[in-house]
């Protein structure tokens, strides 16, 4: 191998992308009866990735996505932080994830690394075992990508189907199609051809490593926010329970452009007049300004993140702080 590969981590998770279903033809039930392979197994089943890198396989998890949550991320972050540390000739990291969670992981990371090496997720939609799986050439773009100069300081970032996207701005749009991580309102940041990754955007809102959270510590629990989505004639019910079960955050997955139902709106206003920090977000794509009948109620507009990551930057912003002014001027800075 050509000393010149650059020395990529791979931090395996599990998910997808490491599953071997009970035969070729198995797309649908391999979460449930399959195996996932360590991260060396997964390195080894695809040989190709060490034309392209020198990966150091680390298995962190074996697991669905659906399994990983704050306490993981946290956990990930510090190997992250400690790998980093302990081998300073890594050029970049590589974690492949299932593509459940897989956005929430990355946007996670995305604010609080503090880490200069590319760091690169990765999943597939076809098991590594099914016929036409897109597990391999995924696992191999993704570490060309982190192995890239160019890659340096556009934050974490997502590999799939060809694509790379930001953390801030991908999110899971089909079940089951290989297409299916899209940067809805802004679009992928470049794409990898067969001669390498090609870049034509890069993020312009604050990422790692430059973030006050990357020089945190941080430890769990983080704190308890959670998501209320709104449909036609959404009562208070899961607003109250959220409320009674200890939530410091609420975030409205509302109606667009960022709307609650009636009975639901009030029973916001009444959770934030006791305390907690509420978020007003939107099922759909786009923006939530934070417009006057926000403003006079002290609900934070979460601007055009999805609910999920603003679950993640409210918890975040809530280790430190309850000002609703300074929680509305991250959410327009990440």
């Amino acid at each position: 191998m050509p000393a010149s590969l650059p020395r990529i981590a791979v931090i395996g998770t599990g998910g997808t992308i490491s599953s071997l279903g009970a035969s070729s033809l198995d797309v649908l039930d391999y979460p449930d009866f399959g195996r996932k392979l360590s991260s060396e197994e997964l390195i080894d089943r695809f040989p190709e990735t060490r034309l392209v890198a020198d990966p150091v396989p680390i298995t962190f998890r074996q697991v669905g996505s659906t399994a990983i949550g704050p306490a993981e991320w946290l956990e990930l972050r510090a190997l992250i932080h400690l790998t980093a540390a302990e081998d300073p000739a890594i050029a970049g990291f590589v974690i492949p994830h299932g593509t459940a969670t897989l956005e929430e992981t990355a946007f996670f990371l995305n604010l609080t690394l503090g880490v200069t090496q590319p760091v690169v997720l990765v999943g597939a939609q076809r098991p590594a075992s099914a016929l036409g799986s897109d597990a391999g050439m995924n696992l191999v773009n993704a570490l060309r990508v982190a192995g890239a100069e160019a890659a340096r300081g556009l934050g974490v970032l997502v590999v799939l189907n060809d694509e790379i996207h930001p953390a801030r701005d991908v999110v899971k749009t089909s079940t089951y199609r290989v297409q299916t991580f899209r940067s809805l309102d802004f679009g992928a940041l470049g794409q990898v051809d067969g001669d390498g990754p090609h870049f034509y955007r890069a993020p312009t809102r604050a990422h790692m490593p430059d973030t006050p959270f990357a020089r945190r510590d941080l430890a769990a629990p983080l704190p308890r926010v959670d998501i209320i989505y709104s449909y036609a004639g959404a009562d208070a019910a899961l607003i109250e329970a959220a409320v009674a079960a200890g939530a410091r955050g609420i975030v409205s997955a509302g109606f667009a452009p960022g709307m609650a139902s009636p009975l639901q709106f009030a029973a916001l206003v009444a959770a934030a007049k006791s305390g907690v920090v509420v978020v007003q977000s939107s099922r759909a794509t786009g923006r939530v300004a934070p417009r006057r009948r926000l403003r006079e109620v002290g609900i934070v507009a979460a601007e055009d993140l999805s609910p999920q990551k603003a679950r993640i930057l409210l918890a975040l912003m809530l280790t430190t702080t309850t000002d609703i002014a300074e929680i509305q001027r991250a959410f327009g800075r990440y």
